[in-house]
C-alpha cells in the first residue's frame, strides 16, 4: 500500500532535518530554562532578598483572602512574577549574545568570500580549441 495524501505529507515533513533540529533546540531550550530558573531562584533572589531586608523574594505576595481550614489562600504572588521577569531577561540576554556571535561569524564569512578574488570561468571548449589553433598558426609563421 503506497503512502499518499495527508499521512505521506506528514511523514515527509517530520523526516526533514529542520524538524529534528527544531526538536533538539526545544530540548536544549528546556534544559537551559531549568538552569536559568535555578540561577534566579537560588542565586539572584537571595541576593535581592538580602538587599531588601532579608525577605524571601520568591514568596512576596498580597493576600486577598486568607487560608481557612478547608480552602487555600487567594493571593497575588508578585514575587513569583518578578522571578519570571528576571528569568526572561537573563534568557533573552543569553540568546542575544548567541545570535550576535552567530551573525558576526556569518558576516565575517561573507566578507571573506567577497574579498577572495574570483577566478574567471574557463572559456567553452570550442573557444579553447580555436585559441589553440590560432596560437599554432602564429607560431608556424
Amino acid at each position: 500500500m503506497k503512502d499518499t495524501g495527508f499521512f505521506a505529507e506528514f511523514k515527509k515533513f517530520i523526516s526533514r532535518g529542520s524538524v529534528i533540529d527544531m526538536a533538539v533546540g526545544i530540548a536544549v531550550g528546556a534544559a537551559f530554562t531549568a538552569i536559568i530558573n535555578s540561577f534566579v531562584g537560588d542565586i539572584i533572589n537571595p541576593i535581592i532578598g538580602l538587599l531588601i531586608g532579608g525577605i524571601d523574594f520568591s514568596n512576596l505576595q498580597i493576600v486577598l483572602k486568607p487560608a481557612t481550614e478547608t480552602t487555600a489562600a487567594v493571593a497575588i504572588r508578585y514575587g513569583a512574577f518578578i522571578n519570571s521577569i528576571i528569568s526572561f531577561v537573563i534568557i533573552a540576554f543569553a540568546l542575544f549574545i548567541v545570535i550576535k556571535a552567530f551573525n558576526k561569524l556569518k558576516d565575517a564569512k561573507k566578507k571573506e568570500e567577497a574579498a577572495a578574488p574570483a577566478t574567471p570561468p574557463a572559456p567553452p571548449a570550442d573557444v579553447q580549441l580555436l585559441t589553440e589553433i590560432r596560437d599554432l598558426l602564429k607560431n608556424r609563421e
